[in-house]
């Protein structure tokens, strides 16, 4: 089958599996828990209003209240603003221009808002966002396309049809910041013709690797690089590195981190700074207010009137065509002038950066980036460097028919298998202790992973263990099945009073400013839930609760702490493990640790997977186990 129509159609598998849960979360429930879901939020004020680009009403609103609850909104989605007085009717439709935790600027298509807006409680709905889905199908055409015409090179190497070729170019410099493999994936990133991938599993700085093969490669030549990745988050993050070493960086979309640095960054900032930008403000505002004027003429009039209007109308349509002009040619300034234009996978074809080509595409969280939003920064480019670690979280998939037939695969892990000569793992890491690092390391690094002599052996104190295996095994610590979740209440009880004995003793190392970080991960929501109750209502913890986050695994992604707890949270006498049988997951939860880890579970429903069986080997081994028993009153 054609490569690109099977991609096609498992995405067109998990599009339709997304909307449908879409549909089904958004159709029977009220506002308040869509509010709670994060896709609506209400109340809203409006808070301002003004002529955008083409005639595009920009609307300003302000969520009122339930400002802790996180929300899904975000640059680019389709949203609804509606009435509660008539929801079904009073609503009209616009799309997400700008976005922070309380404010959300959108644009609707029509020059003035409807009455009702005036009429009851607002709200806005984000509605499901079928645009991405079209990027990613016509990115998936548009490489069928070129796939046989001689700009088509790069996609024959993705596609496995012709090897990827290297210089022998060597640097004329070696970094002094950098170890030896972090040098050596510069190196392989500056002599690829088309293709290098740097693998870096957690801690080995591969941030730091991208940075500088960036630098290098802009003097070597480049005039300007496309920089992605699948998560606003982590398109903040190098953003921020890129411009910390002196790069004109240029962010497309809306950063999620809303820092002076990053908005800095932004094409709105850079262009609202630009020495001719006040004249179009002017424009723009005549314009408004030649629109209020002819708005002023009622429906009964004469021709004086009406021609009056129109000519109204027309000259404020003159001055937003003036207005759109000079504003285009500021956009083309300020992106030209960037070194380096960073975005999303998707934002890679904002309307102001759509028909852009590039030498070279940096693709960073590669290993979980869907394989068809992949393609949407890749046509655009004649080589690319795909940066990420598929041992590590895969891309979230709806449909679990489609993730069986291939999505599941990035196009990351296709690569690395077929290419080990374009990859380079960077081996040293800076975060974990020897221990913590071990068991990773042999199961998914080929035991090739070393630590920086820097946190080898770092210990939250001196006679403390870096590891804990607590086996629960015979202690009749049930889970039990709650809604679609699971929860263990005994175990998240034994995790309290342990994490109590460590922080009684840490006290004792560490006044109450430098208490480490301490992560409790457990796989299960209702888990976190449980553990969240025992934890705020702990008088001995009180001190400390700043310092403890609580959550699973996703949101640690990317995160360290001093300590983390694992609650494993099943066990049954079915030996069923659920969730958990994702090692990948596993391996990212176990990587969050700097100085110690504890995992707590029952060994004999864990055992049944051989991941867990050696395990607890490898903690036995290291002087690690401990049975729960031991810590009975």
């Amino acid at each position: 089958m054609d490569y690109f129509k099977e991609q096609a159609d498992l995405l067109k598998m998990e599009w339709d599996e997304d909307r449908s849960q879409y549909l089904k979360l958004t159709e029977t429930s009220s506002a308040a828990d869509r509010r709670g879901s994060g896709i609506t939020w209400y109340p809203v004020a409006i808070r301002d209003t003004e002529l955008g680009r083409g005639d595009y009403l920009q609307v300003e609103v302000e969520r009122t209240t339930h400002h802790d609850i996180a929300h899904q909104f975000r640059t680019g989605v389709p949203v609804a603003l509606f009435s509660n007085h008539d929801a079904k009717n009073d609503r009209i439709e616009g799309t997400v221009v700008y976005q922070n935790n309380t404010r959300l600027k959108f644009t609707l298509n029509t020059d003035e808002l409807p009455d009702w807006t005036r009429n009851g409680k607002l709200g806005i709905d984000l509605l499901f966002d079928d645009n991405t889905y079209q990027e990613m199908q016509k990115a998936l055409k548009q490489a069928a396309t070129i796939q046989g015409k001689p700009e088509g090179h790069l996609i024959n190497v993705l596609t496995g049809n012709i090897a990827p070729a290297f210089t022998d170019e060597k640097l004329p410099i070696a970094f002094t910041n950098l170890n030896a493999s972090q040098q050596a994936a510069v190196d392989k990133i500056i002599s690829a013709k088309d293709l290098a991938i740097v693998h870096g599993p957690p801690g080995t700085g591969k941030t730091t690797t991208i940075v500088q093969a960036i630098k290098q490669l802009l003097q070597h030549g480049e005039k300007q690089l496309l920089v992605v990745a699948p998560s606003n988050t982590a398109v903040d993050l190098l953003s921020e590195k890129l411009s910390e070493q002196g790069l004109n960086v240029l962010r497309i979309g809306n950063p999620a981190r809303v820092s002076e640095r990053l908005m800095s960054l932004t094409l709105d900032h850079q262009t609202t700074q630009h020495k001719d930008s006040k004249e179009i403000k002017k424009l723009r505002k005549q314009a408004g207010e030649y629109k209020n004027m002819a708005h002023k003429y009622k429906r009964s009039f004469g021709k004086a009137e009406r021609d009056q209007r129109n000519a109204l109308f027309n000259e404020a349509r003159k001055l937003v065509k003036a207005a759109d002009d000079a504003e285009q040619f500021i956009i083309d300034d300020v992106i030209e002038k960037a070194q380096v234009i960073t975005a999303t996978l998707v934002g890679a074809n904002h309307y102001t950066i759509r028909n852009l080509k590039f030498n070279t595409v940096v693709i960073d969280e590669a290993g979980q980036a869907l394989e068809p939003a992949c393609w949407i920064p890749i046509i655009k480019a004649q080589k690319v460097i795909l940066a990420g670690d598929h041992c590590q979280l895969q891309p979230t998939i709806k449909s679990i028919q489609a993730s069986r037939n291939g999505l599941g695969t990035t196009l990351f892990e296709k690569c690395v298998n077929l290419y080990p000569e374009a990859v380079i793992l960077l081996e040293e890491q800076y975060r974990m202790h020897n221990q913590i690092m071990g068991y990773s390391s042999g199961v998914f690094y080929q035991d090739r992973l070393i630590a920086h002599p820097s946190v080898a052996e770092h210990l939250l104190f001196n006679e403390d263990r870096p590891l804990l295996f607590i086996d629960t095994a015979g202690c009749g610590f049930n889970e039990k099945q709650e809604g679609t979740s699971v929860t263990n209440p005994e175990e998240a009880v034994f995790l309290l009073k342990h994490l109590e004995l460590m922080a009684t003793q840490l006290g004792e190392h560490y006044p109450a400013a430098q208490f480490p970080s301490i992560a409790i991960i457990a796989p299960y929501k209702q888990q976190i839930y449980t553990i969240n109750e025992l934890i705020s209502a702990s008088t001995i913890l009180q001190p400390y609760l700043k310092k403890i986050s609580i959550s699973t695994v996703d949101s640690f992604q990317g995160q360290e702490r001093d300590m983390v707890y694992i609650s494993m949270t099943r066990s049954n006498t079915d030996n069923e493990i659920g969730f958990l049988a994702d090692i990948r997951r596993m391996n990212v939860a176990m990587t969050r640790a700097k100085k110690k880890l504890v995992i707590i579970g029952d060994s004999s429903t864990l055992s049944v997977l051989p991941f867990y069986a050696n395990l607890i080997d490898y903690a036995e081994k290291m002087n690690a186990y401990q049975s729960a028993w031991e810590y009975a009153d």
